[in-house]
This record gives C-alpha cells, structure tokens and sequence, in this order.
C-alpha cells in the first residue's frame, strides 16, 4: 500500500514530519536509489528501498502491543534531552518504534501502553471516545467526604472544571489517605493539580488501568505483549477493526 513519503520517514522514526519534508526537499532521501525531491510522493515502504541522509529504512514490524509497569524515575517518551532514563529503557533490545499512548510524570508509576499502531494509540488519546484511567493515589492529610464530593462531580482547574470522576477512599491514617481515582479525560498532571485544588498535597501516584487493561502481577520495570483478546477489547473501545 503506497502512503506519503514524509509519513513513512516518520513513522520509521527517522525523523518527524516537519524534518522529513526539509529532507526530501534538500535531496538528502532516495527511492530504489533515485534522490527525491517531490513532496507528496508515494511509496511502497514494503517493497521500495528508501534511504534517509544514507541511511536504509528497515521493514516496518507487525503490529506491537505492549503494557509496561513504569516505576519512578522514568520519562514517558522515547528520548529526553536532560538524558533521564526512558520507558523504552525498560524493553529488550530488538523491540523498537513503539510509542507511549500518553503519559504518566515522571515521579509517578504505574500501567502505560506502547505500540506502533498509530490509529489505535489517536483514538485511545481522543477525548471523544474518553477512555478511563483509574489511579491509587496517596495524599497528606485527611480528606473529608464533601472534598470527595468536590472530585467526583468536578473541580475547578486553571484550564477548566475537571469532568466528573469515580473517587473513593482505600484507606487512611491520621497523616495520609490513600484514593482510588477513575478520569475519563487526559490533562496534563490532572490528578495531581485535582488534589492540590482540594488542598492535599499529592504524595504518591500510581495507574493501575488504562481503558480495559489492568495492570495486575506485573512488577515495576516489567513488561508483557497483550493477548489477542486484550487488543481486540481495546479496539472495540474507540469502535476500530483489527
């Protein structure tokens, strides 16, 4: 199937978009050992041999579905300029062009997929199909039930009143509570910034779901490849055909 040449540049990870474009345009990509120029020309990435500034793209691998237990520490894309440990730091080598869906901060932990179906990874990140994402979290203090009142029907941010959430309390102490917290939307540091707009200061923070996954056994810096049924669930929540 042809597509765009900057998209398959792209998608191959060798560059973005906007770059590949600036490539093709200073003659630095070939096909089947033509320098090409053209913007907008179509190719084969599965059978046309396609080189960027002398370097062969490989054959795109099948589709990769995998759930990471990301542990503390650990930036949420797939390279970071201050040089902090990443979340592909955390797969085997060999298994490479997947990309997070979203993002978890760095002082948090907890479930996040990676794959290199892009269709799949837009929808699941599309606050149309508001997909669900359920966190532990641990905050300082006390919080009283009209507070809990405050998330579940929706709080004021400085970009907004949150949608209304699923929170309820797992346990506490005189210093700390610990919530269980479902969002339907993605925003930046959203349950952190939630939790400081009630008045707790957020201590803790980990994704134990995401849409139908659940993060279950698995242990801070493991992995595992989703079972068929798993990505076919997934899919059915943002109404694609595998």
């Amino acid at each position: 199937m042809q597509e765009r040449l900057q998209k398959v540049i792209a998608r191959a990870g060798m560059a973005s978009r906007r770059e590949a474009e600036r490539l093709i345009v200073e003659g630095r990509v070939t096909v089947n050992g033509c320098i090409i120029t053209a913007l907008g020309t179509r190719v084969d990435p599965a059978h046309d041999a396609i080189t960027v500034r002398g370097s062969a793209i490989k054959p795109f691998p099948g589709k990769l579905y995998i759930m990471v237990y990301k542990p503390p520490g650990y930036v949420s894309t797939v390279r970071d300029p201050q040089q902090r440990p990443v979340i592909i730091d955390l797969l085997d080598h060999g298994i490479s062009r997947v990309y997070p869906v979203g993002r978890l901060d760095y002082d948090a932990e907890g479930l996040i997929l990676l794959t290199n179906d892009g269709e799949l990874a837009h929808r699941l990140q599309h606050p149309r199909y508001g997909i669900s994402r359920t966190y532990e979290v641990k905050v300082k203090g006390v919080f009283p039930q009209e507070k809990l009142a405050l998330l579940r029907k929706g709080i004021q941010l400085e970009d907004g009143i949150t949608l209304p959430a699923k929170v309820s309390f797992l346990k506490k102490t005189t210093a700390n509570s610990w919530l269980s917290i479902t969002l339907y939307e993605g925003r930046n540091r959203q349950v952190k910034r939630m939790c400081a707009a009630a008045g707790h200061h957020l201590l803790k923070i980990k994704r134990i779901s995401f849409g139908s996954l659940k993060l279950g056994r698995l242990l801070p810096g493991e992995y595992r490849y989703l079972t068929k049924q798993e990505v076919r669930d997934l899919y059915g929540l943002v109404a694609l055909f595998p």
